[in-house]
């Protein structure tokens, strides 16, 4: 029997993993971005150059790429955010490094493809307008995750 709308609806499918960060010692929790936010994400780092033309491209905009998901995905124990969208230039300023591997797990949660990550970091070519790329990524490892919180209480972007 085939899932009713109510019971896709009421399924809470976000995940969400405890990472620890030796640096700031302790752990932090990272929830993947629901369909709608993880659209907007993505839209918001999106810029058509030389639109109407032949050489339009899509550029990637990687100023802050890393802290502008992670104020969205850094969630509390009841799964609320901690961060808004106006404390990405303070979470940037912190170690690039810690960045890059939470930003990896949050673009594992959040469905993010490999190569979509990658053009985000500006770790390869950005597609064309027609949405061809070049890169070839490996595999994020993957680990056990924890039960999901529910995000019902996420302040918007």
């Amino acid at each position: 029997m085939a899932l009713s709308r109510d019971a896709i609806l009421g399924v809470n499918d976000l995940q969400v993993e405890k990472v620890f960060v030796p640096e700031w010692g302790d752990e932090v929790i990272i929830r993947g971005l629901t369909g709608e936010e993880l659209d907007a994400y993505q839209g918001s780092r999106r810029q058509i150059r030389n639109a109407g033309t032949a050489q339009a491209e899509v550029v990637f905009i990687q100023d802050n790429a890393r802290a502008g998901l992670l104020v969205k995905c850094i969630v509390d124990e009841n799964g609320d955010r901690i961060f808004t969208d106006q404390d990405t230039g303070l979470l940037g300023m912190k170690n690039g490094r810690v960045l890059d591997r939470l930003y990896d797990v949050a673009t594992r949660l959040s469905g993010m493809s490999d190569e979509e990550a990658e053009e985000l970091e500006g770790n390869s070519e950005p597609p064309t307008a027609s949405g061809g790329s070049t890169s070839s990524s490996p595999e994020m490892s993957s680990t056990a995750l924890s039960p999901s919180y529910s995000d019902a209480s996420a302040p918007e972007s």
